[in-house]
């Protein structure tokens, strides 16, 4: 007999929490099993884990093999430390484009102003040096004229 740790469905419709449970490997997907070992509820915010890792590590010894998603949620429960994956939101293709767009836009405009900055600041220091000029030059035309 293949034992199988895997996820058996149950709840309401549309409204789905799963149990992480051993069973055979031909038994259906939320038919007769072995025993629970945890439960899994991805519509929370965030999704709760609750595992026995000691009994799911006891299955392992015997031999039971364990499916994908089962295997992460019994990667995430040995770390407490490690979160479930965020759900994103997939951007559509056009979506994509138009962001890219955005931010090229938006680098554009920081360079512009950067550079309309330097000049503004340029602009100040010969406004700045150009007073000081005439004020030397009239008092050498002061001095010359005594």
């Amino acid at each position: 007999m293949a034992v199988k740790i895997r996820l058996a469905r149950a709840g309401a419709k549309k409204a789905p929490f799963y149990r992480i449970v051993a069973a055979d490997g031909r038994s259906p997907r939320d038919g007769r099993f072995i025993e629970i070992l945890g439960r899994y509820n991805p519509r929370t915010d965030p999704s709760t884990i609750q595992l026995d890792v000691e009994k799911v590590d006891a299955w392992l010894a015997k031999g039971a093999q364990m499916t994908e998603t089962a295997g992460k949620l019994y990667e995430i429960a040995k770390n407490p430390e490690a979160t479930a994956p965020e759900k994103g939101a997939k951007l559509s293709k056009k979506a994509q484009a138009k962001a890219a767009e955005e931010a090229e836009a938006a680098v554009k405009a920081a360079e512009e102003a950067k550079a309309a900055a330097a000049e503004a600041k340029a602009a100040a220091e010969e406004a700045a040096a150009a007073p000081a000029e005439e004020v030397v030059e009239e008092a050498a035309d002061d001095a010359a004229g005594e």
